[in-house]
């Protein structure tokens, strides 16, 4: 990882990364505390892909806001179930959250496990164009065909990108072909292979679980979301029109108990499937964050001290 030398003053900019039930939370909010007595009045930013969206709070284990501790956190609760979110939408206002924080005087903290976003942000992660016709083309074959057809088309054409996409995620599949058709090369699900740094005074956190306490964890946590009222939150977002939401019906627990609701579904079976979901998913987090040059691994719990000298 390339990028300018640190100065040795002025506000930092802090990731916190990791797989998902790992307590990344948590961590942001005693760095923060621990920033603030030090003098730096540091405030979170998120960079969870489905704690954006309104409404979805247990299946996201989205802190509540008298959770929070007094600090102030940033992209939270700002986008509607039936909004696609896309990462080149986040990053600006990500961008823009984090250089209010500095302009306060205080140290920003990013945290959050969905990878791309973490990276569009910290990186100097510039996006592919756009192209509607092409976009809207691909989308009609993917509604018409699925996305298994397109997927091996986008194999023949780009082997690398397709071993890191899902192949059963239609609209990553779509954007890859999207920018290949342009003449770009993708981004894909990846870095860059050299990744600047975009402010030069960045520490980056990965908060490590050993993998069969995370496992454990995980499944419990699963269970937990459906016996809080999973099933009462979904029912409410499908008045906010969460299934016509490209995005926010597919996130891992909502697309599980909206097919539990639809009777598609037993409540054992949501449940399960959500929890092989979501090792799955943290496999995928672990495998992304371990790609970044300069991150430093920690286990809790965390010595504050060490951390933030």
């Amino acid at each position: 990882m390339t990028g300018s030398p640190a100065p040795h003053h002025g506000p930092r900019l802090w990731a916190i990364v990791g797989a998902t039930g790992t307590g990344k939370s948590e961590l942001a909010l005693d760095l923060a505390e621990h920033l603030r007595r030090q003098g730096s009045p540091a405030e979170i930013v998120n960079a969870d892909a489905m704690q954006l969206y309104r409404g979805m709070d247990i299946g996201t284990a989205k802190l509540r806001i008298d959770e929070r501790r007094g600090i102030a956190h940033h992209l939270l609760d700002v986008r509607d179930v039936s909004d696609e979110a896309a990462v080149a939408w986040y990053q600006p206002i990500a961008r823009e959250a984090i250089s209010g924080i500095h302009a306060r005087g205080g140290d920003a903290i990013l945290v959050g496990g969905s990878g791309l976003y973490v990276s569009s942000v910290i990186f100097d992660f510039r996006f592919p164009p756009r192209d509607a016709a092409v976009r809207s083309r691909l989308e009609a074959e993917l509604a018409e065909s699925g996305a298994g057809e397109l997927f091996e088309r986008l194999r023949q054409r780009d082997p690398a990108t397709a071993a890191r996409i899902d192949p059963k995620n239609g609209r990553r599949v779509v954007r890859a072909l999207e920018v290949i058709e342009q003449g770009g090369s993708t981004h894909g699900a990846a870095l860059p292979d050299e990744p600047e740094l975009w402010h030069p005074r960045t520490r980056i956190i990965g908060l490590h679980t050993p993998r069969e306490q995370l496992v454990e964890r995980l499944d419990r946590r699963v269970e937990r979301m459906w016996r809080e009222g999973m099933l009462g939150e979904v029912e409410r977002l499908r008045a906010d029109g969460i299934e016509g939401g490209v995005t926010a019906s597919r996130a891992i627990g909502y697309a599980q108990a909206l097919a539990q609701l639809r009777g598609e579904m037993t409540q054992d079976a949501a449940i399960a499937e959500t929890q092989a979901l979501t090792r799955r998913y943290a496999r995928r987090q672990v495998s992304w964050f371990k790609r970044y040059a300069d991150i430093e691994w920690v286990e809790h719990p965390v010595d504050m001290s060490a951390l933030a000298n």
